[in-house]
């Protein structure tokens, strides 16, 4: 696979994170590294958000309605998939600027 292919995959799901890192490491690019690294924040933030909304819930069935927000993280890893097909190296909105100087270990 080619990196701008790898820079797509690593929006899908960890383990599309883990093959995009693994096969691109040796060939890696700026578009692969910046797309590996706005990938991966935005799993540790869809996490963090997923367990924090779990325990919301859990103490306020009410608020169920809340719910419906996770569904922007959706759409962020939609915006990044396609920056990452276009060959953009743009962040995604809200979280992405704050991962592009992170994950030191990714280039």
């Amino acid at each position: 696979m080619n990196n701008k292919t790898l820079s797509i995959v690593s929006y899908i799901t960890l383990i599309g994170w883990l093959i995009a890192y693994f096969s691109g490491k040796e060939k890696a690019d700026s578009l692969l590294k910046y797309h590996l690294r706005q990938a991966l924040g935005l799993a540790i933030v869809s996490i963090i958000f997923n367990l924090a909304l779990n325990a919301i819930l859990l103490a306020a069935p009410d608020l169920s309605f809340l719910g419906f927000a996770g569904w922007a993280i959706l759409v962020f890893w939609i915006l990044g998939m396609i920056n990452a097909s276009n060959g953009a190296e743009k962040p995604v909105p809200v979280f992405g600027k704050a991962f592009e100087n992170q994950f030191a270990f990714i280039g």
